[in-house]
């Protein structure tokens, strides 16, 4: 029963986000289209570049979709459900999001192409830009639970959540989380207007499928930790903790599409600029604040 309530959450909330996408880039409701874009895929002529290197052809869109799954896998979906309980769920989130960059990197390179290889040097240069905030923004959540067990951490807001109780850590966190999914102001590795869809411009059919959907995968995936980390996880009044927790997470999803849609596209190197000059240094101050307040 636990599972199959874990699998309709995560399929309604991928639909959701994909219809939100949808809108949100051709500013029309299409309810259907999740449907017919998925029919679409799945049945276009699978292309292959002449050249293209085939075991990273084939791996690449396999690891980005596993990466993104495993994410999924130690966040709880209330006080008693989570799927898999792990006492360094914080850690192993992180480790499974590592390897969204590796899969990215294959896919730039693997097809021998200039648009895909330009957009997977693009995404490795946003992984040196996020990766210190994102590892600290979790950091300060796991000092305040003394715990790097999910639960602990989401125990630890009952009284207070810790988009109160640390602020930036929550700020630094959500700018991370588009950089990840390479979402708008950080949307440069897969740049439709510049690069032909970037990393994805050689890859057709089902392949095309698996990043598509492993794409919804990861915005969810992160929408959820940002819930557990930051929000309180389950706790809310009258309802029960798995309602709470899938409003905060499609509340956060769908708030990527828009707030990322009011900034300016960085560039890589000003991507890099924010992250060494203003993020890391933030990142560090948050975890200095949190400890403070730990002292007193």
């Amino acid at each position: 029963m636990m599972w199959i309530l874990i699998l309709v959450l995560i399929f309604i909330g991928i639909y959701i986000i994909a219809v939100v996408e949808h809108w949100s880039i051709y500013k029309n409701w299409d309810f259907t289209y999740p449907i017919f874009a998925f029919s679409g895929y799945f049945t276009q002529e699978d292309i292959r570049p002449r050249m293209h290197d085939k075991v990273f052809f084939q791996t690449a869109p396999l690891l980005f979709i596993v990466a993104a799954v495993l994410a999924i896998a130690v966040l709880p979906f209330a006080r008693d459900i989570i799927p898999v309980p792990m006492a360094t769920g914080a850690l192993f989130i992180n480790a499974a999001l590592a390897y969204i960059m590796v899969s990215m990197v294959l896919a730039g390179w693997a097809p021998n192409g200039l648009y895909a290889m330009i957009g997977g040097w693009r995404f490795l240069g946003q992984l040196i830009a996020y990766s210190m905030p994102i590892v600290m923004a979790i950091t300060a959540t796991v000092m305040r639970a003394e715990s790097m067990d999910l639960l602990k951490i989401v125990q630890s807001q009952e009284e207070l959540w810790n988009i109160i109780y640390q602020p930036l850590g929550f700020i630094l966190f959500y700018l991370a989380s588009l950089a990840l999914a390479f979402l708008p102001p950080f949307d440069i590795p897969n740049a439709a207007g510049e690069l032909s869809e970037g990393v994805f411009s050689e890859y057709t059919g089902k392949r095309l499928l698996v990043f598509r959907i492993g794409r919804l995968i990861l915005i969810f995936s992160l929408a959820l930790a940002t819930a557990n980390l930051f929000l309180g996880g389950w706790y809310g009044p009258w309802l029960p903790g798995f309602v709470w927790i899938f409003l905060k997470t499609i509340f956060i999803a769908v708030s990527y599409f828009f707030a990322g849609r009011l900034m300016p596209r960085l560039r890589h190197d000003h991507t890099l600029e924010w992250s060494w000059k203003y993020g890391t240094p933030l990142a560090l101050i948050n975890i200095l604040w949190v400890g403070i307040l730990l002292l007193i």
